[in-house]
């Protein structure tokens, strides 16, 4: 099984999110290791424009497990306040 990593060198604002985005749509799993609620990146697909703080970008793939790894700062209330909006597409 190969693997693609995507890590930012810059202090974010690289466009990881759009690059992870475009993996996604062939990757089994997209994997957030770390980082919290404060930074985000967009994504633009079929279903609308979507600024994701949390949820690695390989959501919108239903073949792609989406993972928050234990390097996470979960803001609980930020990830339940985002999910019904994302769960609509379901």
């Amino acid at each position: 099984m190969s693997s693609i990593v995507v890590v930012g060198a810059n202090w974010g604002d690289e466009g990881k999110g759009r690059i992870v985005d475009f993996l996604a749509e062939q990757a089994s799993a997209s994997i957030r290791f770390q980082g919290g609620n404060n930074a985000g990146h967009t994504v633009v697909n079929d279903f609308g424009t979507f600024k994701l703080h949390q949820l690695p970008s390989g959501v919108f793939n239903p073949d792609c497990i989406g993972v928050l790894g234990p390097g996470m700062v979960i803001s609980l209330l930020c990830f339940l306040r985002r999910l019904p909006k994302l769960s609509n597409l379901a």
